[in-house]
């Protein structure tokens, strides 16, 4: 897991889907929200980025931390 900085949507509750995030220094914006999916102490989204690529960020709700938990390079 790679730790990542990630700007979200804040509409009726905080942090409700990433918007952007940043990845070893390189910004990516969030161009489509592929998935969405929780566990009881996390949140994850599966997003298609302006690379054209997949990512699985997960938000720990507790630590209030994000990190990339999967990663898909696009065909």
């Amino acid at each position: 897991m790679s730790e990542i900085r990630v700007e979200c949507y804040a509409g009726y509750r905080a942090d409700e889907r990433p918007l952007r995030f940043v990845l070893r220094g390189h910004e990516y914006r969030v161009d489509e929200l592929d998935g969405r999916w929780y566990s009881p102490a996390a949140s994850y989204f599966r997003v298609r980025a302006d690379d054209g690529n997949y990512y699985v960020l997960r938000h720990d709700e507790v630590q209030d931390s994000w990190t990339l938990d999967g990663f898909r390079a696009s065909r």
